[in-house]
């Protein structure tokens, strides 16, 4: 789904609000969780799991192909953990 497919299932179901103030509200909303991620704040949006940053420590690796030893940089990932009824509904549905 991309944002905008979001933004028309949002217009669909609320009578009444423009498409334009639907994106924009997404966006508040998005640049706000970036916001908050970018200062490594968990966010957590209840009925469907959280975000969190997490730290990678530096390493090295080797290139298969070249057999080199490279060096990779720690880094912040983003980890997401869902709710445990988009849990239900994705994996143990039957």
């Amino acid at each position: 789904m991309l944002k905008r497919d979001l933004v028309e299932k949002t217009a669909d179901s609320l009578d009444g609000y423009l498409k334009k103030d639907i994106s924009q509200a997404v966006d508040i909303i998005l640049e706000t969780m970036t916001e908050s991620l970018d200062q490594e704040n968990r966010v957590e949006i209840r009925g469907f799991g959280s975000f969190s940053v997490r730290k990678r420590k530096a390493r090295q690796t080797k290139n298969p192909k070249t057999g080199k030893v490279m060096d990779i940089p720690p880094r912040k990932t983003l980890h997401f953990a869902m709710s445990k009824s988009v849990k239900e509904a994705l994996i143990d549905k039957k």
